[in-house]
């Protein structure tokens, strides 16, 4: 439903504009302030970020190149979670892409007690992929896109209807009316496409990135920790982890699962989980308490 209520707001919205198009470099007073910041306080973060985006940036891009998008739009994950899957912000945005419950809900991406496939990268950057398509189609330039991506469409279309006139000729002019974080979030993003397009000119020397992951998805049927699989097969637990992100509890569900294994293992991962035990994710248990006088919160606790 809530799919096909964008779709409705969509035709009643869109502005004329390639799908295609590059995103203008503007480089202003704003994209020179979030340089700096890279270049010095943030430059450690930034160069991390830069190295954690090896695994992860082909595949981005092969979903970008299919949709026909721009390839800039590979670099919004460095902004938003620094291209860490299980990226939690303070609105509760969860995974790489940032995706909070109910967005994660309406492009699909499934939500359980076993799994979330907010952090899962694959999933999450084909959904936000579909996000940033609707979105382009609503506002008709990548730049407000972008913005809207962090704050939603309708914050960004409360802006733009609070103008004097009745439409705006670039994201610039609602710039200084939209919530800070999102109106960082631009120069921000514009400032990262600067820097990774020529390192030198702003005096970096990236880092290489990770290598891609290779991996081969086997189907499980029972519910196992990856841990206990791990030290069975002589794996690295890490590795593991890193490649099923969106497992909430570490351990694969007590129903059918897709589950990345190194190259290589598919085989021996299925051997190895017919002798291992079930394991059952404990449950969140909640009750409720009434404050006394005297207590503390310690005590409470």
């Amino acid at each position: 439903i809530a799919q096909r209520v964008l779709k409705i707001s969509v035709s009643r919205t869109t502005l004329a504009s390639s799908v295609n198009g590059s995103i203008p470099l503007v480089e202003n007073q704003w994209v020179t302030r979030e340089i700096k910041s890279f270049q010095t306080v943030e430059r450690r973060a930034f160069e991390e970020s830069y190295r954690r985006s090896g695994p992860y940036r082909d595949m981005i891009l092969e979903e970008l190149r299919r949709e026909r998008l721009p390839d800039q739009l590979a670099w919004i994950p460095l902004i938003e979670s620094a291209f860490k899957p299980r990226a939690l912000s303070r609105a509760r945005a969860l995974g790489m892409w940032q995706f909070i419950r109910s967005t994660g809900y309406r492009y699909g991406l499934k939500q359980d007690k076993y799994i979330d496939e907010r952090m899962d990268p694959v999933k999450a950057t084909r959904a936000a992929i579909r996000y940033m398509i609707e979105l382009h189609d609503m506002f008709g330039d990548w730049t407000t896109a972008v913005a809207a991506y962090n704050c939603g469409e309708a914050a960004v279309q409360r802006v733009i209807r609070a103008q004097k006139v009745n439409y705006f000729d670039s994201f610039w002019d609602i710039f200084a009316n939209l919530p800070f974080e999102t109106a960082r979030h631009v120069p921000r993003f514009i400032a990262t496409l600067l820097i990774v397009g020529d390192p030198g000119k702003y005096g970096f020397q990236l880092p290489n990135p990770d290598p891609p992951l290779k991996f081969e998805t086997i189907r499980v049927n029972a519910a196992v920790r990856l841990a206990t699989l791990s030290q069975n097969l002589g794996l690295d637990t890490a590795l593991l982890i890193s490649l099923n992100s969106e497992l909430r509890h570490d351990s694969t569900p007590n129903y059918p699962y897709d589950l990345r294994v190194p190259a290589g293992y598919g085989e021996k991962c299925l051997a190895c989980i017919v002798s291992l035990p079930q394991y059952i994710p404990p449950d969140v248990v909640t009750d409720r308490y009434t404050v006394r006088r005297g207590d503390t919160l310690g005590g409470i606790a």
